[in-house]
């Protein structure tokens, strides 16, 4: 196959019903590792805004249990993409995720806003550090996907296409980011992990390595000093020669899922690893309205 015969088939399909088709072929056979990292991205975003970030640090999952945290999230989210939303796979997978969400008070414009992270960053990063854009059907697509698993999670009023997903994204940050300890422990927790992935020496060089890729209202919103300009060109220099070689290799033959990225540290492989209905939490919803007898955070910023 040649480098760019699978973004001609793709391109022939329909992203209004073949959405899920193309969204797999994107993520699993034209971008799996861009895919991971912009997702990454996407999710530590949310953290930025403080009600999303007082919530996640007063749950501990992603300051106690950070790692299992990481692999249960993607896990349940590569299950949909792998399987399908009509699949027993897809439909388990999405029964757990509406199970969390359901014990704590999310308000709908939180839970509207981290649906956006995931259909814009995979695009801007791409558009930055990709080996090629995401085409414009693709985009398409990908809003198709992530709007479905939206409605799915009872998401009300979800941005119809890309374009509206982008505005919304944008308003909501420039609304909502802000200054906010627990969503700062937080954020340094997700480094902390990213960084226990690589030796130990090379921890540091991690963690700097990330916050050069946090754009300035990212370092605002967790009062990061910048990063040196050295280091921000080293990094986004070496991500753009990385793309410049995958562009020349040759097309993936075989579909690279999330569960198999080596960044999965806590389940050896599925199914033997882990069940899907065995991953996440399983909060106990008290009569105040929190989980576990503690009452839960929300309101906006």
């Amino acid at each position: 196959m040649g480098r760019y015969d699978r973004l001609r088939h793709i391109l022939q399909l329909d992203p209004e019903e073949d959405f899920l088709e193309i969204y797999r072929l994107s993520s699993t056979y034209e971008f799996p590792w861009d895919y991971t990292r912009s997702l990454e991205l996407a999710l530590y975003r949310t953290y930025a805004v403080p009600s999303i970030g007082r919530l996640l640090a007063h749950t501990a999952e992603l300051t106690d249990r950070t790692q299992k945290r990481y692999d249960d999230t993607t896990l349940l989210l590569d299950a949909v993409v792998e399987h399908g939303f009509s699949s027993d796979e897809g439909r388990t997978a999405i029964r757990r995720i509406n199970q969390m969400h359901r014990s704590y008070d999310i308000p709908d414009d939180d839970m509207r806003y981290v649906l956006c992270t995931f259909v814009v960053m995979p695009k801007r990063w791409l558009d930055a550090y990709g080996w090629r854009p995401l085409s414009r059907l693709e985009q398409q697509a990908a809003a198709r996907y992530w709007a479905t698993l939206g409605r799915h999670m009872g998401i009300p009023r979800i941005p119809e296409g890309y374009d509206a997903f982008e505005t919304y994204l944008d308003e909501y940050e420039a609304a909502h980011f802000a200054w906010d300890p627990d969503a700062r422990r937080v954020s340094d927790s997700t480094l902390n992990l990213m960084a226990s992935w690589y030796p130990s020496l090379l921890a540091p060089a991690v963690r700097g390595a990330s916050k050069a890729l946090l754009d300035e209202s990212l370092l605002r919103a967790f009062r990061y000093d910048p990063p040196r300009s050295l280091v921000r060109k080293l990094v986004e220099g070496g991500l753009r020669a990385r793309a410049r070689a995958v562009r020349l290799m040759p097309e993936r033959r075989k579909p690279h899922y999330a569960r198999q990225n080596p960044e999965i540290k806590g389940y050896p492989g599925y199914p033997a690893g882990y069940r899907l209905e065995d991953l996440g939490t399983f909060p106990r919803r008290t009569e105040g309205g929190g989980v576990g007898g503690c009452p839960v955070p929300h309101g906006k910023a």
